[in-house]
């Protein structure tokens, strides 16, 4: 739902990079080129970004029970 503060593989902090990343990337920047410029290196840090899809709002819709 929302970006993990760390890679759950390696444990870099990653959580504070997810905001520039998305920006940068809907700019129309290449992720590759974004995600090496943030200093994410490996290649589970990478797949995090990579795969994360970022559902918080639609779960925000629904109510608690």
């Amino acid at each position: 739902m929302i970006i993990p503060v760390r890679c759950f593989s390696c444990g870099k902090p990653v959580g504070h990079l997810w905001e520039e990343y998305k920006e940068r990337v809907e700019k129309g920047e290449d992720r590759k080129k974004v995600m090496d410029e943030l200093g994410l290196k490996r290649y589970c840090c990478r797949g995090l970004f990579l795969g994360h899809v970022d559902l918080i709002d639609t779960a925000a819709k629904f109510k608690k029970f």
